[in-house]
């Protein structure tokens, strides 16, 4: 067996990197942790990333594709987001076919952003709070 994965990048594709690193930087407050010049990287919690590419060939197929911000804190996000002008796609609600609680907003790429809740106990990061 190999040695295990220790981080984890996704890669985007933008056409409007300065607006997008507007968004993810001051909007989000995303830490930016490398500029490449044609993509931006972002810490988005721990090891895990979150880059956009303007060099990236296709064009961006932003449909499908939704975006995750797991965070225990949805409707401070939502309320926060929305003093910065941020247009939301639908408020924070329950979703029970998921056992989740979460919002929907678009970046300036039109990803779909989804912050979101984990309300099943079975979700990793709740066993592990209630281990430590």
């Amino acid at each position: 067996m190999p040695q295990p994965f220790t981080q984890q990048v996704t890669f985007l594709y933008t056409a409007v990197l300065p607006e997008t690193a507007h968004f993810y930087e001051t909007i989000l407050e995303l830490p930016l942790v490398l500029d490449q010049g044609a993509c931006r990287i972002y810490r988005v919690a721990g090891s895990a990333f979150l880059g956009f590419c303007q060099h990236l060939t296709g064009g961006a197929k932003t449909e499908g594709v939704i975006l995750t911000l797991v965070s225990d804190d949805v409707d401070g996000w939502y309320t926060y987001l929305r003093q910065k002008g941020v247009v939301f796609e639908k408020a924070p609600t329950l979703n029970e076919k998921f056992n989740i609680y979460h919002c929907f907003l678009r970046d300036p790429n039109g990803y779909l952003v989804e912050i979101q809740r984990f309300l099943d106990p079975e979700w990793p990061q709740e066993r592990m709070k209630e281990e430590g």
